[in-house]
């Protein structure tokens, strides 16, 4: 099937939200692969010029010109799907993921964060990445491995919502910042808007489940990525599956919503795929499934439940 190399720019990349009026940048068929790329960071957040580190080259004209309304991620995108309708289920496979940059960035942040209260300074810290040894060199002398994966992939909302910040995660996915997307895991997303338009960004070199202080090791990555269109689905929040698991996931300002969410989502997937009774997926999740949270600090949290595909 064909292959195509979407590059950031200031014409292929929005600063800070999704949006159903956006034009797509690129229409593809259902089956087509698309590698993107993508780029980091508003121009304060860069290290600066002699630091040593290297940046991709077209960082200066994103900032410049791409379009930003709303404070958020850069996101490359968004990329339409031929014949994508409201109510089908994009499926988005994720090929690979490589590293852009020698560097990432780590923010505290004053009133934000998972402990909001605890900490009032502001700190920006400059990571080295080692891209050979695939490891983050951390300044008090350890090193992390890398697993780089996107914080940011989803599709374009409901028109009636209107334009959206990329910050919250939402039904159309975006924020999701679930460090299990990493290559050889596939994302479900639901369909809004003809053509699905999905878009990209928030490339995470590491990070935990909760992302507490605000940030993961942020940092520019490639991505590569194919498209398939399910009409055959219908789904009302993302899903994903990697090859051992199945996963379902759900946002809410309430963690205990999300719990709520990601468990009914997973009694309903074991039902389809194991025709279980919602009694027998009830007690298989209680006996097999993991509930992990996401993140806690993107405004709507994250749990995301995960089942070992060989007990469905």
């Amino acid at each position: 099937m064909p292959h195509h190399h979407l590059k950031a720019s200031g014409r292929t990349c929005h600063w800070g939200f999704f949006d159903a009026t956006l034009a797509p940048v690129l229409t593809i068929d259902s089956g087509d692969t698309v590698t993107i790329d993508t780029v980091t960071g508003a121009p304060e957040i860069h290290p600066k010029p002699g630091a040593g580190f290297s940046t991709p080259p077209e960082i200066a004209e994103v900032h410049a010109n791409a379009q930003k309304t709303l404070p958020g991620h850069i996101l490359t995108g968004p990329i339409a799907v031929a014949g994508a309708r409201p109510g089908h289920v994009l499926e988005v496979r994720i090929k690979d993921v490589q590293l852009r940059q020698d560097w990432g960035y780590n923010i505290i942040r004053p009133l934000a964060g998972t402990l909001q209260d605890d900490f009032h300074d502001y700190r920006l810290m400059h990571i080295p990445l080692d891209l050979k040894a695939k490891v983050a060199r951390l300044p008090w002398g350890k090193s992390l491995t890398l697993a780089p994966f996107f914080g940011v992939m989803g599709t374009a909302p409901p028109p009636a919502w209107g334009r959206v910040t990329s910050l919250i995660p939402r039904a159309f996915g975006g924020n999701l910042d679930n460090k299990e997307l990493l290559p050889g895991a596939t994302l479900f997303l639901p369909v809004f808007v003809d053509g699905g338009l999905f878009s990209c960004g928030d490339g995470h070199g590491a990070q935990g489940d909760g992302e507490v202080c605000v940030t993961a090791i942020e940092t520019a990555l490639q991505g590569t990525f194919e498209f398939v269109l399910r009409p055959d689905l219908t789904f009302v929040t993302p899903r994903a599956e990697t090859p051992t698991h199945y996963i379902t996931m759900a946002m809410d300002p309430d963690l205990d919503r999300c719990v709520e969410g990601a468990l009914r989502d997973m009694i309903r997937l074991i039902g389809e795929k194991a025709g279980l009774s919602k009694e027998d997926a009830y007690t298989l999740c209680s006996l097999a499934a993991d509930l992990r949270v996401t993140q806690t600090v993107n405004g709507s949290k994250g749990i995301h439940c995960m089942l070992a595909k060989q007990h469905v």
